[in-house]
Parts: C-alpha cells; sequence; structure tokens
C-alpha cells in the first residue's frame, strides 16, 4: 500500500474499461434504492398521527442499520485497507483537508445535539421505549466512527472486497440520507407545531410533559443544532459518493496531479469582498435575531408585516449584490487565459450535480410564490416584497452557479518565475529571453489584477451565501409567517410544499460555501 498522496501507476491499455464500473455496483444501487425508498416510507408515515406507525419504529430501523455500518467501517479500517495491494493510489482531488475539516466540526456539533437529546428523553424514560433513549447514543457511535472512517479513507481507491466496499459504502451513504430525512422531518414537525398549533402532527409524545428547566434546555439546544446535524449528514454522504466511485478506479497520473495551494485569506491589504462580506454577515444575523424575537411575540400583525419588510429588504439587497458580482465574475473568466481542466475528476463532477440539483428546491418554493403573488390580492408591499425576493431567488442561484462551475472548471493558476529572485550566474542565461520576460511580466499583472478580483468575488459570495443559510436554518420561515401563500393554497399543500424543497435550498447554500472556498483556492 502506497502513502497518502501517492499515484497511481499508469492503467494498461487493456484497463480502459474500469474494474470499478462492473461487478456489484449495480447489486450496491439496488441495495441503496430499496433502503432510501423503506426509509422514506418509515420516516414520513411515523410523522403523522393518523398514520398507524410510530416513530420509534423508524429509530430501531437507524439502529439496526447504524450499527451495521459501524461493524463494516471498523472492518475497512482494520482489515481490507491493511491488505497488500489493497490501495495502490489515492484520489488526490477527494476530501480535501478544508472539507474534512469542515466534517468534524460538524460532527463535534452532532455530537453536542446527540448528548443533549438523550438528555432530553432521558426525562421521559418512564413513558418512552427504550428505543427511542438508545436513538441519540448510537447516533453518537456512529458519528464519531465515521468521521474518523473518511478522515483517514476519502481518498482511498480501493482494489480488495470490491463488493463487499461498494455495498458497504452504499448502506453507509443510505444510512446518512435516512437520518437526515428523519432530522428533516422532526424539524418541519416541530416548526409546523409552532406556527400552527392545531396542525394535525404529534411526535407521539403528547402522555409526556416536559415540566423542569433542565428538560426545556436540553429540548431547546437540540433543536438549535438540528441544521449541523442535517449538514453533517449531507457532507457525509458526498464524501461517501466519491468513495463509491473510486472503488476498484485506476487513475492516470496526469489526471491525479494536483497543484499544492496555498490558502491565504487575507492578501496584503486588497480585501474590500472580505469586509463587505462580513458587513452582510453581521447585517444578516442581526435581521434573524431581530425577526424572530418579534415574529415569536405573537403581537399584532402591523409589527409582523413590519419585521417581514425589514427582513425582504435585506434580502433583496444581499441577493441583488450578490447577482450583480456573480455576472461580473463570469464576464472576467471570459478573458481568464487558464486553461479549462477537462480531467476525469469525481469529485468536481458530483459538486456540479449537487449544486444544480439542490437549486431546484428553492426555485419550486419560489415559483409557487410568485404565482399566489401574482393572483393574490391586494397587491401591498409586503407582496410586491415577497414577488422581488422570489424572482432573486431563482436568478441569483442561477448567475452563481455558472461562475461557480467556471471556476471548478479552470486549471490552478501558475506561478511565474522571479526574476529578480535568480541568482547572478543564472542571468546571462537568460538574456535571450529578456523581451518574453517584459511581456509575460505585463501579462502577469493583468493576470494578478483577474486573480484578485475573483477571489474578491469568492470572498463575498461565500460569506453571502453563508448567511443565506443561517436565516433558514436557524428558524426563518417568511413563507409561513406571510398569509399570502397559505391562503392561496391551504396549510397542507403550502406546508408539504415548504417542508420538502426548502431543506434543498439550505442545502444548496452550504454547499454553495464549500463550492466557492474551492473556487478561491484555485483563482
Amino acid at each position: 500500500m502506497l502513502a497518502g498522496g501517492s499515484e497511481c501507476p499508469s492503467p494498461s491499455p487493456h484497463s480502459s474499461k474500469e474494474v470499478w464500473k462492473k461487478g456489484g455496483r449495480v447489486f450496491s444501487i439496488l441495495l441503496a434504492i430499496n433502503l432510501v425508498l423503506l426509509s422514506c416510507t418509515l420516516v414520513s408515515g411515523g410523522a403523522f398521527q393518523e398514520v398507524k406507525l410510530h416513530d420509534y419504529d423508524v429509530f430501531f430501523m437507524l439502529i439496526i442499520v447504524m450499527l451495521i455500518n459501524i461493524a463494516w467501517m471498523l472492518f475497512y479500517i482494520f482489515r481490507t485497507s491493511r491488505l497488500q495491494g489493497a490501495i495502490p493510489c489515492k484520489d488526490n482531488h477527494a476530501g480535501p483537508i478544508w472539507l474534512r475539516g469542515g466534517l468534524v466540526l460538524f460532527a463535534v456539533l452532532s455530537l453536542v445535539m446527540d448528548a443533549f437529546k438523550t438528555g432530553y428523553y432521558s426525562s421521559y424514560y418512564k413513558c418512552l421505549s427504550p428505543i427511542r433513549i438508545m436513538f441519540p447514543v448510537v447516533q453518537g457511535v456512529f458519528v464519531i466512527t465515521q468521521t474518523v472512517f473518511l478522515w483517514m479513507s476519502a481518498q482511498d481507491c480501493i482494489h480488495k472486497h470490491l463488493n463487499l466496499t461498494r455495498c458497504g459504502l452504499m448502506l453507509t451513504l443510505t444510512t446518512n440520507l435516512a437520518v437526515w430525512m428523519a432530522a428533516v422531518t422532526d424539524e418541519s414537525v416541530h416548526k409546523a407545531e409552532s406556527k400552527n398549533p392545531i396542525a394535525n402532527v404529534t411526535h407521539r409524545m403528547e402522555n409526556c410533559a416536559c415540566k423542569s428547566q433542565l428538560c426545556k434546555i436540553f429540548q431547546n439546544g437540540y433543536y438549535w443544532l438540528y441544521p449541523f446535524n442535517i449538514e453533517y449528514s449531507l457532507f457525509a454522504s458526498a464524501m461517501v459518493y466519491v468513495m463509491w466511485k473510486n472503488v476498484g478506479r485506476l487513475i492516470d497520473p496526469h489526471d491525479n496531479h494536483i497543484h499544492q495551494l496555498k490558502f491565504k485569506l487575507f492578501r496584503r491589504t486588497y480585501f474590500l469582498g472580505t469586509i463587505v462580506g462580513f458587513l452582510v454577515l453581521v447585517t444578516g444575523i442581526a435581521v434573524l435575531i431581530v425577526y424572530e424575537i418579534q415574529v415569536n411575540s405573537k403581537e399584532d400583525s402591523k409589527r409582523t408585516d413590519q419585521v417581514l419588510t425589514m427582513y425582504y429588504g435585506f434580502n433583496i439587497v444581499c441577493l441583488s449584490l450578490m447577482s450583480a458580482i456573480c455576472i461580473a465574475g463570469s464576464i472576467v473568466y471570459r478573458f481568464d487565459k487558464r486553461d479549462m481542466d477537462h480531467h476525469k475528476n469525481p469529485t468536481r463532477t458530483l459538486d456540479v450535480a449537487l449544486l444544480m440539483g439542490a437549486a431546484l428546491g428553492q426555485y419550486a418554493i419560489s415559483y409557487y410564490s410568485i404565482v399566489a403573488t401574482v393572483a393574490s390580492s391586494p397587491r401591498d408591499t409586503i407582496n410586491a416584497l415577497n414577488l422581488s425576493y422570489s424572482l432573486l431567488m431563482l436568478a441569483q442561484p442561477t448567475f452563481q452557479n455558472i461562475f461557480i462551475i467556471e471556476g471548478l472548471h479552470r486549471q490552478p493558476q501558475k506561478r511565474k518565475t522571479n526574476l529578480s529572485a535568480l541568482p547572478p550566474s543564472a542571468l546571462p542565461g537568460l538574456a535571450i529571453q529578456t523581451s518574453e520576460a517584459r511581456r509575460s511580466l505585463k501579462a502577469s499583472k493583468k493576470m494578478n489584477w483577474r486573480r484578485r478580483f475573483l477571489k474578491e468575488i469568492s470572498v463575498f459570495l461565500l460569506l453571502g451565501n453563508a448567511i443565506l443559510w443561517v436565516m433558514p436554518a436557524f428558524g426563518a420561515r417568511p413563507q409561513f409567517d406571510n398569509k399570502t401563500e397559505l391562503a392561496f393554497y391551504g396549510y397542507p399543500m403550502w406546508a408539504a410544499i415548504v417542508d420538502i424543497c426548502l431543506p434543498f435550498g439550505i442545502f444548496y447554500r452550504m454547499h454553495a460555501v464549500a463550492s466557492l472556498l474551492e473556487v478561491y483556492i484555485m483563482s
């Protein structure tokens, strides 16, 4: 087994049909499809009171698959990966250090959530099934094991136990998706009950009362930490999918070459994008705090209209700036002389697919809002702001996806030779190249200007997407506080639309942050 970062041997002419496209790949896909459908059935059924399916049935299924996953990941770490010739090479594009660092951060916050959830459920040990109390404990062990597994093995191109590894990875992926679905459903039911107390949904804990102050702290704590657990599951799913694509893969050394890129957020004194981005981030957090306080205070409708005006106004300004900057960045790319990177890269392919797919959730909500707003009356200020907000929620992700995809497909910036740094003995040999060096220096200055501009754009968009993730992830629901869509579609239909589509829109923002960080590093 070669050390991490080593290059694969060149594939032989007979290996053009790669091993990883055969055998157990189809079976592992079928296994994943069936598990996802089973999870959807149990999770959705366990959320509603009328369905004779208890949520501890869902927890029992999740506990079983997580225990199987833990056993398989330990087997992979201590057995499969240590076999002779098991990992002849690693995919240097998979699992960069900043992505694994983000995964660890979300894992730590998920463990805190599991601790809060364990304390909350333990308060009801007399009226709850033991399975429900066991679930956060098992989930905590699963998170720890999976984080260690992905940290150590995210770049592996495994060539032993191929079928078992494919099935194990697909089982891990579907387990993360099932945990994600359960978390999203639980959070959506909680939000639905807070916005509409007479909604016909329940957590099936109606016979239990949270009376102590400690119990309420545990309850509020784990709900506030749900967004991090949701993102952890999706980050892990994406990394596991890339590992699955790399099972049995042989990589051309040229395709696997990765430039040594240095991450420097503050370069010299040119950081306008960083300053403006932090201003937007801080302003957005302040808007979110005021929004949550005013909306949850249950006061008159005039106060709600005022806070909605503030919320829509901030988002309209933020989205307008981000749209304009994305267009400017795409124009700069038209003059960029860097070559396009057309080499095979499963990580980049997945990034692009997730960006395009996750944006559909926000698109769906926007189109439903536009139809309801245009067809409804009266056409007051709130409806005008809502319409503008919905239109920008269509335009901004579109322009942003174009900018990000352009950046991900560019070759990293090559370093130019600094003639002044060369020793005197080397200068006579470069006399013939003086004119070429001068022309190269002029081109380098233009390139540095474009490079800095693209970095500023990337930092600003990164911070802008961060606040657009924070606001809905931590409770801002103008879709329910603005009554236009509720009156037009009715509560059951509109709640279903938002609960299904909004999680994808939230994930889009977090994935855009990760992709923009990649674009920044490569600029």
